[in-house]
């Protein structure tokens, strides 16, 4: 199990801690020091069962200032968010072929 995680967003810690108290063995891996790849994006996106749109944090500066109100591809998007790890939307565990983004919370509860 790993979580991408962002330590300065309460939304993460609370994740970090519905799997900490769950004693599961688990990854942390902070986004924004070790960015993704545009394929780990993918793999992520395809676990999710969700569109790239759907995991981009659209009141970011770097969203507004440089993408938003452009017709742009999901491979663009993709692109965004590998470029911009800031973009990515967290806190994100993903459980092996099985992902869950945290928000609300709770919803981390359904991959244990």
């Amino acid at each position: 199990m790993k979580i991408l995680h962002n330590p300065r967003c309460s939304k993460s810690r609370q994740g970090l801690a519905i799997l900490t108290d769950a004693k599961v063995d688990f990854e942390i891996i902070e986004y924004l020091k070790t960015p993704l790849s545009e394929k780990e994006i993918k793999d992520i996106i395809t676990k999710l069962n969700m569109e790239p749109i759907d995991l981009v944090r659209k009141g970011e500066a770097i969203w507004k200032e440089n993408f938003k109100g452009k017709d742009l591809s999901n491979n663009q998007i993709i692109k965004a968010m590998a470029d911009n790890p800031k973009l990515i939307e967290r806190p994100i565990v993903i459980h092996n072929d099985k992902a869950v983004l945290g928000r609300p919370s709770e919803k981390i509860i359904t991959l244990l």
